[in-house]
């Protein structure tokens, strides 16, 4: 039996420090063991990671080939969209449209965030724009349009703008952060109570089971919160409610899987992933078209950017272009599962059998 430290907190055994210093490096060994110190060093890489993928994502926000529809008369129609696309740093994508009704469908589904109406006299044109989806990308459009051509003044038509209770529409941007780190924090609050590695497949899908139950959950409170308390996003219950609820599931799941995967380790992974990646590249405070190249692309295929998708497009656009968004959402939820699955199994099935009764000769 190991024997108790001394009334100094050293271990037994070991002599006392001769100075000042070396009793202070013999505390220091015993106050910071190594694996603290490792952890230490986790966080830090974890802390600077999350500063530069929040100051990358959000510190120089430029437009980059963003979909306008043009509506113009036949004989200028070409000449509008070549224009558009040879603005320098491509800031804009044209593509025809060929009436006035088809440009604002194609925005309300969106197909396209705006939609370039120019007037037969080019007195005022007019810009269709949709600010539900990201007042900050009308704010880009329209600058990008004024230092194209100064000389051509631009009408704004927005005809989807934020409820009243939504402010600046960030409203599905902060339903689906609370709901991403409530699904990976109950993975975590799981695994810290009970072990990261479930001693068994059936503990394990009696977690999930949990999980599910606590998404379910997860989702309605969100609901209740944006639709029934704030009245940010009214009128869609049903589907924010389990929109909510998929996307607690995604990361409680992939959460386990990764401590399943890792042990606590796990528990810095989700962290990075859904915080320090998922957030920025979300296309909440910044519409994906504003951001750079790597969040741009990494955004719609984690958990936060896909819920952002499908909350926002629910509550303002009718369902519309969403289905990557879905499919997204359910593979993070069924590979998590299946991940979870497969590791506790063959975890199982490396573990020696027990020995065989003794039987009589």
């Amino acid at each position: 039996m190991a024997e108790p430290p001394g009334p100094d907190g050293r271990s037994p055994g070991r002599p006392p420090a001769a100075t000042p210093l070396g009793r202070f490096r013999a505390e220091a060994r015993d106050a910071i063991t190594p694996r603290a110190a490792l952890v230490m060093l986790g966080v830090l890489i974890l802390e600077l990671a999350f500063v530069v993928s929040y100051i990358g994502a959000f510190h120089s926000p430029t437009p980059e080939r963003i979909p306008v529809a043009v509506v113009a008369p036949e004989a200028e129609r070409r000449v509008v969209i070549d224009r558009l696309n040879g603005i320098p740093g491509e800031p804009l994508s044209g593509r025809p449209a060929d009436s006035v009704a088809q440009a604002r469908t194609m925005v309300l589904e969106r197909e396209v965030d705006a939609a370039l109406l120019v007037a037969p006299d080019r007195r005022v044109d007019r810009l269709l724009v949709a600010s539900a989806g990201g007042p900050s990308g009308v704010q880009a459009l329209e600058r990008v349009l004024q230092e194209a051509d100064p000389s051509q003044p631009v009408r704004i038509t927005d005809l989807r703008p934020p409820n009243e209770a939504d402010g600046r529409g960030l409203a599905p941007f902060y339903l689906a952060v609370g709901l991403v780190v409530g699904g990976y924090l109950a993975s975590a609050a799981v695994s810290a109570t009970y072990g990261a590695r479930p001693a068994n497949p059936h503990r394990m899908l009696i977690r999930l089971g949990a999980l599910a139950v606590l998404s379910v959950l997860s989702g309605l409170g969100g609901a209740i919160v944006v639709d029934l308390v704030f009245d940010a996003l009214p009128g869609h219950f049903a589907a924010l409610w389990w929109i909510g609820a998929l996307t607690t599931f995604a990361a409680a799941a992939a959460g386990m899987a990764f401590q399943v995967l890792l042990g606590p380790m796990g528990i810095a992974l989700s962290v990075l992933i859904f915080v320090v990646l998922g957030n920025p590249s979300a296309g909440g405070v910044y519409p994906s078209a504003l951001l750079p190249p790597f969040w741009r692309d990494l955004g719609p295929a984690l958990p936060n950017g896909a819920s952002v998708t499908l909350l926002r497009n629910y509550a303002y656009f009718g369902g519309h272009h969403t289905a990557t968004a879905w499919w997204v959402l359910s593979a993070w939820a069924a590979g998590g599962v299946l991940a979870s699955a497969l590791a506790a199994r063959f975890r199982r099935g490396r573990r020696s059998p027990e020995p065989a009764a003794a039987t009589g000769v």
